[in-house]
């Protein structure tokens, strides 16, 4: 299925990218509160409401929040820079997440929490994408570009292996509005740093050109089908979120909930990393089906699990299946969006993932206040059995086709040109 490793370019070449690291390292800082978010107001609100209902709909709030106002954010990016929107939306985001944290320790009606939650959700900085449209500026037409998306594929999933170890820890550990604080806190802080860093976002143009491109990127077909498939991976984080904490407080080790979401996710980080180094020469719309099969047929078994150690393993296995499907997701944006709409296009799967999450968490919630112990854990199998049926059914959207063609003049940029 695959050639040799060393028939395409890996990451050793792509971090040595001219200007790379000044992005990476600030958006890796300013990314790491996402993965804090919904463990942290999950775990505060069942503390000061003993529902984990009443947990999982207020973190819905958030993520619907977030899914909706997200491709708003991206395309805002997409026309007048990243930096005009991050400084702002960082701003809003540390107080109203700081608000929302009150109102719950105060014991706040869950109207009042909902009420926070929506501008703490519409707030979230969208980094992994612009993240993501700065190495499309850096790598235009390079076949880095599918490492690229590995790459930032598995730093997604390495802020998903510390941020619920630190959020469960500091809520547990600290008091139950720790993690929220310091998710805050640390978006603040990393937001205002990467947004500093104006050399390398993408440049912004006003011509009559990039008002065509500017287009929502949701126009695209293949974009919708894979906003599908997005919903479907956020069913399982969301499903697993809840249901994770719910089993290891049954069991009487609400600490573990951390540690095993952590193996959940570093399953994710590792197939990630093999994905972006192998040359793969099945086509990305085949790929994506097969990952997918993979990801619904491993999720499927997750309700059976009732030990520590077998939820550990068959979370592990669902980890590894995601990975492929997000990263194949992202590379077939690149050839399916004009490149003025792909912040946009990348905030339109983020918000999908996060509309996906917030169904997940209600539903989960729902299902483990009502009936069996690990009844939540049914939201990622149906999730992605659903959107696997979307996928095989309109498969053939998701299929490049050539645009025109493009002429490089000087050096480090290209002018785009018709080609009759």
């Amino acid at each position: 299925m695959a050639s040799t490793v060393t028939s395409r370019p890996g990451y050793g070449q792509l971090l040595r990218t001219r200007g790379a690291w000044t992005f990476l390292l600030p958006g890796f800082a300013a990314r790491q509160p996402f993965a804090m978010l919904t463990i942290s107001l999950v775990l505060l609100v069942q503390h000061t409401t003993g529902s984990y209902g009443a947990a999982g709909a207020a973190a819905a709030v958030t993520g619907v929040s977030m899914a909706l106002f997200a491709p708003y954010s991206g395309r805002l990016a997409d026309r007048y820079g990243q930096r005009a929107v991050l400084v702002p939306g960082v701003l809003l985001h540390a107080l109203s997440g700081l608000t929302l944290t009150a109102l719950a320790l105060a014991h706040a009606p869950l109207w009042a929490l909902f009420a926070a939650a929506v501008p703490t959700g519409a707030s979230v900085p969208q980094v992994g994408p612009m993240v993501r449209a700065r190495w499309g500026v850096k790598l235009q037409g390079s076949p880095l570009m599918t490492t690229a998306a590995a790459f930032e594929s598995v730093t997604d999933e390495l802020t998903f292996v510390f941020g619920p170890l630190l959020a469960t820890a500091l809520c547990t550990a600290v008091t139950p509005a720790a993690g929220l604080v310091t998710e805050a806190s640390l978006t603040l802080v990393g937001g205002l740093l990467f947004a500093a860093q104006k050399s390398t976002q993408p440049a912004v143009t006003a011509t009559g050109h990039a008002r065509v491109e500017h287009a929502s990127a949701l126009r695209v077909p293949g974009v919708r089908v894979l906003v599908v498939a997005f919903l479907g991976i956020g069913s399982v984080f969301g499903g697993m979120q809840v249901s994770l904490a719910a089993f290891t407080e049954s069991i009487g080790e609400p600490g573990l909930n951390g540690v095993l979401y952590g193996v959940f996710a570093a399953g994710n980080m590792l197939s990630g990393i093999v994905c972006g180094a192998v040359a793969w020469k099945v086509a990305p719309q085949r790929r994506l089906v097969l990952g997918y099969g993979a990801l619904a047929l491993a999720a499927s078994g997750l309700w059976a699990a009732h030990s520590v150690l077998l939820l550990a393993g068959l979370g592990l296995l669902v980890g590894m299946c995601i990975a492929p499907a997000l990263i194949t997701g992202y590379t077939l944006v690149e050839g399916l969006v004009p490149a003025g709409a792909r912040t946009e296009a990348f905030t339109w799967l983020t918000g999908a993932v996060a509309l996906g999450q917030a169904a997940a968490v209600t539903v989960a919630g729902q299902l483990e206040d009502r009936f069996w112990g690990g009844a939540g854990f049914l939201v990622p199998m149906a999730g992605t059995v659903l959107a696997l049926t979307t996928l095989l059914t309109l498969r053939s959207r998701l299929v490049t086709r050539p645009r025109s063609l493009t002429v490089a003049r000087g050096v480090g940029h290209r002018v785009p040109l018709t080609v009759d």
